[in-house]
């Protein structure tokens, strides 16, 4: 049991396990946090999970969380690890089910009142164009040719058959393809799953919510994103579906058994991993990053069905619908990237699970417009809740290998909100407030209530203090639409 005593406060908002805690620790465990959500993260064992990933081979510097810290599978969701390339490990416990779950913004020239009159007509036809739920069939069925072609291009393939304009890849981390991909290395059952599923919302905590900006903090960054007060944005927030989530479950059987030969010792099976040098790692950092253009290409094609049905909803009602992008990112995935450790720079392997990359001015990686300012960061609430845009820093550079929060961060589970909480009165509670809801599931729409989630301003207000991140805009809702 690990407990307020055993951590120190080395900074506001930083606390830290330290490395003499136990002994199979590598390095520290650090985590941000204000007192309260310190408390929250002691309620379960999200932050022994986090000294547990301080013991994997090849990590350096610290294992971090940030501070929607919660219990995951193997490491905390809200973790961040970064493991020396091309010796240290790789594990699929460190990018999670999801993989490239994440978040897109597209942005219109509208301001909330052009759109109020036709806002339930637009909510409707946007759930009605975005198929969503449980095993829901996309609009773009696939051959085994053209899947493996989305595994292995990502939103290069959506650009190509006509669901993207150059100008969404340039503004999405990785520009929508992750180098590495290998279609071979996925499974032809997590194939099978994928098959149908491209350009679909999924279910859980996956949404398409149409918002309005609800502040400004930093109007020079804002105008740079494209922001303004009033204006109106649409969130997607989805990944790579069935496909990516049979492809963790395919590694980490796998990988149980890699433990053995390489002979790895952990505290927790479900931090089963293998060498990133190794044929084991190397498959599974193959059919992950397969995964991950599967999700950038997912959300690709929603975002050209929201902007199908902005123009079917307001042609003719106002003059301008059409929506840009601001950005698109991952926050469930591991990436080969260049950082300063001990004042070298290091080629690392970052797992970043329910963690969203925050890189900062000058960054590599960044497109030409925004290499200046560093990178738009994308942190959603909770569903009817607030949600965020912050901009990348130096500081996360030096200090959290590019990285910050990814959300709210659960406190109950999905089984206890649903226990306590009906879907029939948090859709009545949501439209009362103005918020319009499509969901195709009372029960789904109880597991995501905002009372089952830590406040996301809370949250946020620590990377921000913390400076890992700077808040540029805050957002509220107008319609959620969810499976």
């Amino acid at each position: 049991m690990i407990t307020k005593q055993n951590l120190e406060r080395i900074a506001d908002c930083v606390y830290q396990v330290p490395q003499s805690f136990r002994d199979d620790m590598r390095v520290p465990a650090r985590l941000y946090a204000s007192e309260e959500l310190l408390e929250d993260a002691l309620q379960d064992d999200s932050v022994k999970q986090l000294v547990n990933t301080a013991t994997l081979p090849g990590i350096v510097q610290y294992a971090i969380a940030m501070p929607d810290i919660h219990q995951g599978y193997g490491f905390p969701i809200g973790g961040v690890a970064a493991t020396r390339a091309p010796d240290g490990v790789i594990s699929p416990g460190g990018v999670g089910y999801d993989i490239n779950c994440g978040v897109r913004l597209l942005a219109s020239h509208l301001h909330a009142d052009e759109i109020a009159p036709r806002l339930k007509d637009l909510a409707t036809a946007l759930y009605k164009n975005c198929p969503s739920g449980v095993g829901s069939e996309g609009s773009v069925p696939l051959n085994a040719q053209q899947l493996d072609a989305v595994l292995e291009q990502g939103s290069e393939w959506a650009l190509k058959n006509g669901y993207a304009r150059r100008e969404d890849l340039e503004h999405t981390e990785e520009f929508g393809r992750m180098p590495g991909a290998d279609a071979s290395a996925v499974s032809k059952r997590a194939k099978e799953r994928g098959r149908e599923q491209l350009g679909t919302l999924g279910a859980g905590n996956h949404f398409i919510e149409v918002d309005h900006v609800a502040e400004v903090y930093d109007t020079k960054i804002a105008e740079r994103f494209g922001l303004f007060p009033g204006q109106i944005v649409v969130q997607i927030h989805c990944g790579s579906r069935g496909l990516g989530h049979q492809v963790c479950t395919d590694y980490v059987n796998d990988f149980q058994r890699a433990v053995r030969e390489y002979k790895i010792e952990l505290p927790d099976r479900e931090l089963a991993c293998a060498p990133l040098d190794s044929p084991e790692g190397q498959a599974y950092f193959k059919a992950m990053a397969a995964s991950a253009n599967y999700a950038f290409a997912n959300r690709q094609i929603l975002a050209y069905h929201i902007r199908r049905t902005f123009e079917q909803v307001l042609a003719g009602v106002v003059k301008n619908f059409d929506l840009f992008q601001i950005y698109d990112i991952a926050h469930n995935i591991a990436k080969i990237e260049e950082h300063q450790v001990g004042g070298k720079r290091v080629k690392l392997c970052v797992h970043r699970k329910g963690a969203t990359r925050a890189f900062g001015p000058g960054a590599s990686g960044l497109p030409d417009d925004l290499r200046d300012i560093g990178q738009p960061v994308l942190i959603p609430g909770s569903m009817g809740t607030t949600s965020y845009v912050l901009v990348g820093t130096a500081k996360a550079m030096a200090e959290t290998f590019g990285s910050t929060c990814h959300g709210a961060g659960r406190v109950f589970s999905r089984a206890k909100a649903k226990k306590s909480l009906r879907g029939e009165t948090l859709r009545n509670e949501l439209e009362a407030r103005g918020i319009i809801v499509r969901a195709g599931s009372m029960p789904g729409l109880a597991e995501e209530a905002p009372q089952a989630y830590k406040d996301v301003s809370r949250v946020v207000d620590v990377v921000h203090r913390a400076g890992i991140s700077h808040k540029v805009a805050r957002l509220e809702p107008l319609a959620v639409i969810k499976g």
